[in-house]
């Protein structure tokens, strides 16, 4: 028996499903108590379908299954959030997340600080390894793995030491920014949330 949540009067509890590392919400379902159950005993998450009125397991027939790392809830115990890691498209559509319309027009998050691109970016790359879109050169990259992406780490790493050398500023900054990308495809890769490391960024540089 799942305890410590509360089911509403159909038995039910909503789950908001978020990409562990990106932290991108990537669909909203619901859950009963056998659901929960086989979610917390399988690590894969599992779900009611308040159509169909049965279990349905994210993945069965897709191949595109959510590890779960955490489950949370909120301080009322009426709605949970499932922190997962997608091996595909959430969405039925194919779509990394079944959240990619926006009733304002946008279509991408605005950077409300000079910092918040990282995210944005973070997320994209998420969305491109979710989606392997044809001729993406993120798809490339996860296609031909992680000795790939720090083949291309090491590469762009020198080409900003030979910029910083010949103080070519227009260049260092491109090639800076390529290696910010190589850098979080790896982290994606392996599965390392940008919080984290912005975190241990603060903790060992910040002072």
């Amino acid at each position: 028996m799942v305890t410590n949540v509360k089911f509403d009067e159909k038995g039910l509890i909503p789950a908001v499903v978020q990409d562990a590392t990106s932290k991108e919400v990537l669909t909203v379902a619901y859950m009963n108590e056998e659901s929960l159950a086989k979610t917390i005993e399988t690590k894969e998450t599992w779900f009611y379908s308040r159509s169909r009125q049965e279990l349905w397991h994210k993945g069965a027939t897709s191949g595109n299954i959510q590890k779960v790392v955490d489950i949370r809830f909120d301080c009322d115990q009426d709605a949970l959030v499932v922190l997962v890691q997608p091996a595909g498209p959430a969405c039925h559509t194919g779509s990394y997340s079944c959240f990619s319309n926006s009733l304002l027009g946008k279509e991408t998050v605005t950077a409300e600080d000079r910092f918040a691109i990282l995210s944005i970016l973070e997320e994209t790359i998420a969305k491109r390894e979710a989606e392997m879109p044809e001729g993406s050169y993120t798809t490339y990259l996860f296609e031909n793995g992680i000795d790939k992406m720090l083949k291309k780490v090491g590469e762009e790493a020198g080409e900003v030491i030979i910029a910083a050398k010949n103080r070519d500023a227009d260049e260092l900054k491109w090639e800076i920014a390529d290696l910010f990308f190589h850098v979080l495809v790896v982290m994606r890769e392996q599965k390392l949330p940008l919080d984290d490391v912005l975190n241990t960024l603060m903790q060992r540089h910040g002072k």
